[in-house]
C-alpha cells in the first residue's frame, strides 16, 4: 500500500451535511484526502427526474443522492459517462441512467437506504453516502408575505410571484426520524462540515428531521459551515453572510450549531459578475461584524473557480482548505479520534 493510500485509509472521519451539486463537488476533492467520508443527503427534492421517479414509483427522490454516490465512485471512465448520461427522447427525456439505476436497485432492495448501500458497493465508491430520513417528506415554505407553498421545485416560482424572502421552511410531515447510521456519522465525526449548497432547499431541510441537530450539537469536533460564494436565484436574492448563518441557526433552534465559516476570497471577474446581476444575484456580501456577533468565526481561503461562466466552489482547493482546518483546529486523541482544540 502507498503512503498515500495509507494516509487516506488512516483520514479523518468527515461527516458531510448537504444535498444539491455543491455537496457532490466538495465529494470529489474531500476523497482525495481521507477514505472515510459520509454523505448525509437531503430526500425533499420534488423536481426533475427525481420528482417524476417519487411520483411515479412511490421511491424518494435519487437524483442528489446519485450526484454524491458518483462523486465519490472509483469506476472506469466508461461507467462515469453511462451514470451521467441523460435520455433525450420519449418518456425518459431528460431522466439520468444513474437515477434509473438507483431506482432499479431500490426495486430489489427492502429498503431505500439499502438500494443506496447496494450501488455504492456496485460502483466501489470511497466512503458512504447516507439518505438523511427514510420517510416521504415534502418541503414547505412561507414566505414573508404570508403565502405558503408546498413542494421544494414550487419554491423558486413562488418567491418570485411574491417578491419577498422567504420566512421559513418546513417538512411535512413534521420532524420525521433521521436514519440511524445518520446520527450515528455525525455521533463519531471528526469534522463536520455544513454545505456548501442551496440555504433552504439543499442544507435546512437536513436539519429539520428529527435528531439531525441534537446529535450535531452534542459532538465534539470542528463543525465548519461552507458559505455559498454567490446569491441563488428565488431563494436568496440580497442576502449577506450573516443572513444565511441566522436562517441555519433559526432553523436549528438557536447559536452554536456551528463556531467556523469557511469564505471564498478568490476573486470573480466582472463579466461574471454582470451575468449573475442580471438574474438579481451576485456574491455573498461578508459582514464580519454581525457574523462575530453570532459567534461565528471566519476562515477566508480561495476556494471558487469560474466554469462555464458559473461560479463554483473548487473540489481540490475546498477540500484542501478544509483538511488545513482540521489539522491545525483539532487534536487527535489516545484512541485515534479527534476533538475540538480548546
Amino acid at each position: 500500500m502507498s503512503l498515500d493510500a495509507m494516509q487516506r485509509r488512516r483520514g479523518p472521519r468527515v461527516v458531510a451535511i448537504g444535498g444539491g451539486t455543491g455537496l457532490s463537488t466538495m465529494l470529489r476533492g474531500l476523497k482525495t484526502y481521507t477514505e472515510n467520508i459520509t454523505a448525509i443527503v437531503t430526500v425533499a427534492d420534488d423536481g426533475g427526474g427525481s420528482g417524476v421517479l417519487r411520483q411515479e414509483l412511490g421511491m424518494l427522490p435519487p437524483g442528489d443522492i446519485r450526484n454524491c454516490m458518483e462523486a465519490l465512485a472509483n469506476v472506469e471512465p466508461l461507467m462515469c459517462e453511462l451514470l451521467h448520461y441523460r435520455f433525450t427522447e420519449g418518456t425518459l427525456a431528460g431522466q439520468s441512467f444513474g437515477n434509473l439505476f438507483l431506482a432499479a436497485m431500490n426495486g430489489i432492495s427492502p429498503s431505500f437506504d439499502m438500494a443506496v448501500t447496494r450501488m455504492s458497493q456496485v460502483l466501489a465508491i470511497t466512503g458512504r453516502v447516507l439518505p438523511v430520513t427514510t420517510a416521504d417528506v415534502q418541503l414547505r415554505a412561507e414566505l414573508e408575505s404570508g403565502a405558503a407553498v408546498m413542494g421544494e421545485s414550487k419554491i423558486f416560482y413562488a418567491k418570485k410571484l411574491e417578491d419577498c424572502r422567504i420566512r421559513r421552511v418546513g417538512l411535512v410531515p413534521e420532524r420525521p426520524m433521521a436514519l440511524p447510521a445518520a446520527l450515528d456519522a455525525i455521533h463519531h465525526a471528526d469534522l463536520l462540515v455544513l454545505g456548501p449548497g442551496s440555504l433552504y432547499t439543499s442544507i435546512i431541510p437536513n436539519l429539520l428531521v428529527e435528531g439531525v441537530v441534537q446529535a450535531i450539537r452534542a459532538v465534539d469536533c470542528l463543525k465548519v459551515y461552507v458559505a455559498n460564494v454567490m446569491t441563488q436565484e428565488g431563494e436568496t436574492e440580497g442576502y449577506t453572510l450573516s443572513d444565511h448563518i441566522e436562517a441555519l441557526f433559526t432553523h436549528a433552534g438557536g447559536a452554536g450549531l456551528f463556531d467556523l465559516c469557511l469564505v471564498n476570497d478568490a476573486p470573480v471577474p466582472e463579466a461574471v459578475l454582470c451575468r449573475y446581476a442580471e438574474e438579481d444575484a451576485g456574491p455573498v456580501m461578508v459582514d464580519s461584524d454581525v457574523c462575530a456577533g453570532l459567534g461565528v468565526e471566519l476562515l477566508r481561503a480561495p476556494v471558487s473557480t469560474v466554469r462555464g461562466a458559473l461560479v463554483r466552489h473548487d473540489p481540490d482547493r475546498l477540500a484542501a482548505a478544509l483538511l488545513h482546518l482540521h489539522n491545525t483546529r483539532s487534536v487527535r486523541l489516545a484512541g485515534g479520534g479527534y476533538r475540538k482544540e480548546r
